[in-house]
This record gives C-alpha cells, structure tokens and sequence, in this order.
C-alpha cells in the first residue's frame, strides 16, 4: 500500500472517529455514558471476532503469550469512549474532537521523542512543536468559537 494511500485511509478513519462520537455522544444522553459504551464495545467485540474468524492469519503467539503492558491498551480505548461520550453533548464534536487530536498529538510526540512502549525514536524539532502549538491555539479558537455561538 503506497504511502499516499494509507495516508488517507487514516485520515478517513479520523473522520469516522468523529461521526462515532456525535452518534455516541446522543447515544449516550439518551441512555447513559456506561450504556452507550457498551454497545460500542459489544458491537466491535462481535464484529471483529467474525473478522478474526474469517479473515485473520495465524500468529506465532497468542493474545495471552503477549507482555502483559501490550494489553492495557484495551483499557485506554474504554476511557476515551466514556469521556468522548460525555464530553461531546457538552462542548460539541468539533471541539471535543480537537481536544483529543491536542492529548493524541502531545503524547505521541513524547512516544516518539523517547522511544517509549518500544517504538523508534523520532527527535522532537521545532517543526513539531509549531505543530502543536498551532494545534493548542486551534483549540482555543474552536472552543471560543463554540461558546459565542451557545
């Protein structure tokens, strides 16, 4: 898969993300955060084990031979649910998305600055942290934005 590709298919995944979270977000003001939370997670566990079942090739190790730490990642996904479920009926799609897009960001580049969780270390450089300053100043304007139209 060429690299322009698979760009964009990040990309179209990043849009999916936020059209899960407005849908979640009324979801979850209609039958509560744990709720709407479940579906999800029950709908994605039933999807992907089909997916794992038709599709997926063998590994030479199983899910329970993995480092423990691999498998905390799972609980990250429940906790960003649950806040972007609350979180979205409140200050709206846009900006909660952009929040996360600022925490993601942030992170990821600590993650590739040290090289942590085993991943290839990637210098932070001035070019990276305009970026995310001109992500947090996006922030600012959304939110801003956001509370003059309320």
């Amino acid at each position: 898969m060429s690299l322009v590709i698979l760009l964009a298919v990040v990309v179209l995944a990043g849009a999916v993300l936020s059209v899960q979270a407005a849908i979640n977000g009324r979801l979850g003001e209609s039958v509560g955060v744990l709720r709407s939370s479940l579906l999800t997670f029950v709908v994605g566990a039933v999807s992907t084990g089909l997916l794992i079942l038709f599709f997926e090739p063998a590994h030479a190790v199983s899910l329970l031979q993995v480092p423990k730490w691999q498998l905390t990642g799972a609980l990250f996904g429940v906790v960003y649910m649950m806040v972007m479920v609350g979180a979205v009926p409140v200050v709206g799609t846009a900006v909660a998305t952009v929040a996360v897009i600022v925490g993601q960001l942030g992170m990821g580049m600590l993650i590739d600055n040290f090289g942590w969780l085993g991943n290839p270390a990637i210098e932070l450089s001035s070019s990276r942290i305009l970026a995310m300053g001109c992500l947090g100043l996006a922030l600012v304007f959304m939110y801003r934005s956001s509370r003059q139209a309320g």
